[in-house]
């Protein structure tokens, strides 16, 4: 589990294709990295397999390379790396599960005032849950949504968030990791299931109060 609070900017070193997947090592500055643990790269979560001094490795599999932007990474690319919540951790931005939902990309930047708004294009399957000050992390980064216009969403971007994540990079046609808050993703299955069963009572009801044909007040 994250927050989208990225901790650090890595560098990818290298892209080693490995039977469909890829693995993917990565220079940063974290310490105490341990293999095994999980780390949010671009938002996805990925687990160490391999580390070095300054460096890390983690193997990406066919699915996370069909759901997410990793398979365009190349050597020298920036990335957002987030390390595991621990219990004592603060919850700066919302709850983020790593699960890359689909990959948007940026539709426009325009700068405003002390900031920049950013225009993304998201999937039919994200953009339903999109909601005007709801949250979504973009390649794990934790934003407040400010309007919805269909499947295009904007957020601001301050000038800290541009600097210390990739969004600053960033350039219209760019694709982008996304990830729709899971509460919303729970409040649908919910709804959904309540409504199932719902209609399976009423049609109970309905079987249940179907007149009988035959003699009604003692003729046909």
């Amino acid at each position: 589990m994250f927050t989208g609070i990225v901790g650090r900017l890595g560098r990818v070193c290298r892209v080693e294709p490995s039977r469909g997947g890829a693995r993917i090592e990565i220079a940063c500055d974290l310490r105490g990295l341990a293999i095994g643990e999980s780390i949010a790269v671009n938002g996805a979560c990925m687990t160490i397999v391999r580390k070095g001094r300054g460096r890390f490795a983690v193997d990406v599999s066919p699915e996370s390379l069909r759901r997410t932007a990793l398979g365009r990474l190349c050597p020298g690319a920036t990335v957002n790396l987030e390390r595991a919540l621990t219990l004592s951790d603060r919850l700066g931005g919302h709850l983020v599960q790593g699960h890359v939902d689909a990959v948007g990309s940026v539709a426009a930047i325009t700068p405003e005032a002390n900031a920049w708004i950013y225009a993304f294009e998201a999937p039919a399957g994200v953009a339903r849950y999109l909601v005007e000050k709801g949250s979504i992390a973009v390649d794990g980064v934790s934003l407040t949504v400010a309007a919805v216009r269909g499947r295009r969403f904007d957020v601001a971007v301050i000038p800290h968030t541009a600097r210390h994540t990739t969004l600053g990079e960033r350039k219209a046609g760019d694709p982008v990791n996304l990830e729709a808050d899971v509460l919303a993703k729970y409040v649908e299955k919910l709804i959904a299931g309540r409504n199932r069963i719902g209609v399976g009572r009423a049609s109970a009801v309905r079987v249940a109060r179907k007149p009988r044909r035959g003699r009604r007040n003692g003729r046909r």
